[in-house]
């Protein structure tokens, strides 16, 4: 079974414990997941690590998951969650799961720690991070299961995936005052586990591709810290980011063309993250965005973008490339030609490798950033 589906399985099953805690669970998910609200969800809008059973969803293949289809999906996974065994092959990692990073009861203020059993040297060990997508409405921290394990399976990396506050709990800056509170716990209990809390890598997708190049971009912006947690007198600082299609530039997204209407209202995702429409919350937005905090010594970026994303236009992806350069900041932005917002491609995962080899384990390699053609999903 491909990772993807591991852990889009996953997170059916965690999907499923929520519905079964709240009668109106299900629905509610519907529709934080339907971000357009055309009563159905697109392939686009399923959070990545979903996509692959969306043809298996949509079962009238009329290119949309309808509400039936959603809670049909829902009940089939009820069905074989009860003595459901982790199809994920974990006998090699140490898993420490649902920490709390902010000495809260939150649940989404929690995360987990893959450690390999046989690691290949007595070194610390350099710490790559998830951070999940999904609108900031949607996605849990299980996603980054799947995306981290290739890495702590190698023995030359320790994975953490977080989560944070969505959208229907907390408006902007809790996201990252989530995050920057997880770096620091992180930092604070890296010798406990034998972490070298020096090499930092955060890798987010869509929504965590924001978060993370806001970490890589505001480490010494000291009104965005937050006071969550006990470790304030550690920094929020990260060593490199891969970002995929994250948004960069709130006050620029809402022109350019997409899928979602961003022309009016306060429904689409950046509006719930900003309290409101973007061009009513300019300093708000403003603030949330990466581009405004850009410096000469930022953590170097990885950018992989689609050239079709219907969602975050390839145009974020050039805007924050740009400013980078111009800072003076080491920037790769991988274009993924016709790629949408999502993407596979083992090409990409070299590259990525080879990036998080560099700046973590300083193996010198030269990195490849021509453009790489991906068939996009309709």
């Amino acid at each position: 079974m491909k990772p993807l589906l591991l852990v889009s399985v996953g997170l059916a099953i965690s999907l499923v414990s929520q519905a079964q805690q709240a009668p109106t669970g299900a629905a509610r998910q519907f529709q934080q997941i339907d971000q357009n609200h055309d009563g159905k969800i697109s392939r686009e809008e399923l959070p990545e690590a979903l996509r692959p059973n969306f043809d298996r969803a949509d079962t009238n293949h009329d290119g949309g998951i309808s509400p039936e289809e959603h809670l049909a999906v829902i009940g089939a996974a009820r069905g074989a969650a009860g003595n459901r065994a982790d199809p994920a092959d974990l006998s090699g990692i140490e898993v420490l799961r649902d920490l709390p990073y902010a000495e809260t009861e939150n649940p989404r203020q929690r995360l987990d720690v893959y450690l390999p059993k046989a690691r290949k040297s007595e070194a610390p060990l350099p710490i790559v991070v998830f951070i999940h997508g999904g609108g900031w409405l949607a996605g849990n921290k299980g996603s980054g299961q799947g995306n981290l394990l290739r890495f702590v399976e190698s023995g030359d990396y320790a994975g953490i995936s977080i989560g944070y506050r969505l959208t229907t709990e907390a408006q902007w800056p809790a996201q990252i005052h989530d995050c920057k509170a997880a770096i620091r716990w992180i930092k604070a209990h890296a010798k406990e586990r034998g972490l070298d809390p020096t090499k930092i890598a955060v890798w987010g997708t869509s929504a965590g591709g924001h978060l993370v190049s806001m970490l890589g971009t505001s480490g010494d912006v000291k009104g965005l810290e937050g006071t969550l947690g006990k470790h304030l007198d550690q920094d929020s600082k990260v060593t490199c980011v891969v970002n995929y299609f994250g948004p960069e530039d709130f006050l620029t997204m809402v022109r350019q063309p997409s899928t979602i209407d961003r022309s009016q209202g306060n429904e689409y995702p950046e509006a719930k993250l900003l309290g409101g429409p973007v061009p009513e919350r300019e300093a708000v937005a403003k603030e949330a965005s990466p581009v405004t905090h850009i410096s000469k010594g930022d953590a170097p970026f990885f950018t992989a973008h689609g050239t079709k994303d219907p969602l975050v236009p390839f145009a974020q992806a050039e805007e924050l490339h740009a400013a980078l350069q111009k800072a003076g900041v080491p920037s790769l932005l991988q274009e993924m030609t016709n790629g949408g917002h999502g993407f596979q491609s083992p090409v990409l995962d070299e590259r990525v490798k080879q990036f998080l080899d560099l700046h973590l384990r300083k193996i010198i390699t030269e990195i490849q950033s021509t453009p790489i053609n991906v068939t996009a999903r309709p």
